[in-house]
């Protein structure tokens, strides 16, 4: 099983958008649990966590870092508020998250690109998290250093409502 880190930057409405996407997950037994990242308090967030289980954490500018401390798994699937996993990735993470090691760290899931600025992050971007990435909790502790990303035969779109 793993947790989800669901940074929102868009509102409820986005986050309600990537919540609703995880429900096949929850129900395949991959997605344990979900963490919110808010940068600020915030009455309606906390009021959607409460609603779904999720444990909202107030973390400056989103931090990956933040959210791994409130997870109770040790993998952990980043997400911005608005993207939307695409069909196949329960069985893609499922698998990769069974057969690595801890040491690995670090896969990504595909992402459309638009814009060169956009392509030349998605070659030439290393070991950073970002959202679209599975991590394991020992690298965003720092008690592990990241290895490449491993390519995951997975996409996540954004919604376009939330471009």
């Amino acid at each position: 099983m793993i947790t989800v880190l669901v940074r929102v930057t868009h509102g409820p409405e986005a986050l309600a958008a990537t919540l609703s996407a995880l429900v096949p997950a929850v129900a395949a037994g991959l997605v344990g649990d979900a963490v919110i990242l808010a940068e600020r308090p915030d009455d309606t967030l906390a009021t959607v966590a409460d609603a779904v289980g999720a444990t909202l954490v107030v973390a400056s500018k989103g931090s990956w870092r933040e959210g791994a401390a409130a997870a109770r798994r040790d993998w952990l699937l980043c997400l911005d508020d608005g993207d939307i996993p695409q069909e196949g990735w329960i069985r893609v993470l499922d698998r990769f998250v069974v057969l690595s090691r801890p040491d690995q760290g670090l896969a990504r899931m595909r992402r459309q690109r638009t814009g060169l600025a956009n392509a030349l992050r998605g070659l030439f971007g290393r070991s950073s998290v970002r959202a679209g990435d599975l991590v394991h909790r020992r690298v965003l502790a720092n008690e592990v250093r990241a290895r490449m990303p491993v390519r995951l035969a997975a996409t996540v779109e954004r919604d376009p409502v939330f471009g």
